[in-house]
């Protein structure tokens, strides 16, 4: 499956291969996705998009076919600043220096940090049922621990997640996807197929807990660094009325001193809005964007 009238390009951001799809004329827009998915979980928002913007959908490193770097001690090579700096090549490559971002769950992480390091080439950051991380670790409680378990699950050393859901990836995907999907639009069964063949080899499976491993470490040092300095740029948070992030954050209040103009709204959906309430996203980013 690809996104419909999408060019297809694998982009060389620095020795990192980046799998991304291009569409559109007009400003430029980089939409980046969330765990365990690809760029595919903007199928139908994408193509929407592209009437007003020039659209880049991206693999995230480590995910779908974009390059998959082994990991390290400190887990740097999966640090959301690494990701991030992918994220920026590939948009010069592309010839944009200053765009617009809209990032869905570990996307909206990438984002975030993007937005940190390079303020002068993100004029405006969409993220999608996802609250600041350090936030996150910060009023973690059992609650967390229930609802988020995979967050502490996927840094686990010694190769043990690695291991364990490397027994059956499709089952661990669709379990894991499945529990945060309560009403809308159905997954699309060629999408999901997409998710557990890019997401079914050891290298995917180490790559995405490096991620989680990462954000728990790594990730916290560069978020403390930064906490004091709010993004300059326009933020509009997303959120599912029925997701995690919903039930249990005043989303708005946790990003605002994260963001100096900061706005969003809850949609009717769970975690995966584009996928979920993909009119409902669409005209939220228009909205915005525009």
């Amino acid at each position: 499956m690809k996104l419909d009238g999408f060019a297809y390009h694998r982009i060389d951001a620095d020795g990192i291969e980046i799998n991304c799809a291009v569409a559109g004329s007009g400003p430029p827009l980089l939409l980046l996705h969330g765990y365990p998915q690809t760029h595919l979980i903007w199928h139908e928002v994408a193509p929407a998009l592209t009437e007003t913007h020039t659209v880049v959908a991206t693999d995230l490193r480590g995910y779908g076919d974009s390059a998959k770097p082994a990991g390290a001690p400190d887990h740097a090579p999966y640090s959301k600043r690494a990701m991030a700096r992918d994220q920026l090549l590939v948009m010069r490559s592309l010839g944009f220096d200053r765009f617009a971002v809209a990032g869905h769950d570990r996307g909206g992480r990438v984002g975030h940090r993007l937005a940190l390091d390079h303020p002068e080439a993100v004029d405006r950051l969409a993220v999608l049922d996802i609250v600041p991380t350090r936030y996150t670790f910060e009023h973690a409680d059992a609650t967390f621990a229930q609802g988020y378990y995979h967050w502490f699950f996927l840094t686990a050393g010694n190769g043990i997640p690695e291991r364990l859901i490397g027994g059956d990836p499709e089952f661990w995907i669709r379990a894991r996807m499945e529990s945060r999907h309560h009403g809308g639009t159905a997954f699309h069964p060629e999408a999901m197929a997409e998710y557990v063949r890019c997401f079914s080899t050891p290298e995917a499976i180490h790559a995405s807990c490096e991620d989680y491993r990462a954000a728990a470490s790594i990730d916290l040092v560069h978020d403390d660094a930064s906490y004091g300095s709010p993004l300059s740029c326009p933020v509009l948070t997303l959120w599912g009325a029925s997701s995690f992030v919903g039930r249990t954050y005043d989303v708005l209040d946790a990003w605002s001193s994260y963001a100096g103009d900061v706005r969003g709204a809850a949609l009717p959906s769970d975690h995966y809005l584009p996928e979920e309430a993909p009119a409902e996203t669409t005209e939220a980013l228009r909205a915005f964007l525009n």
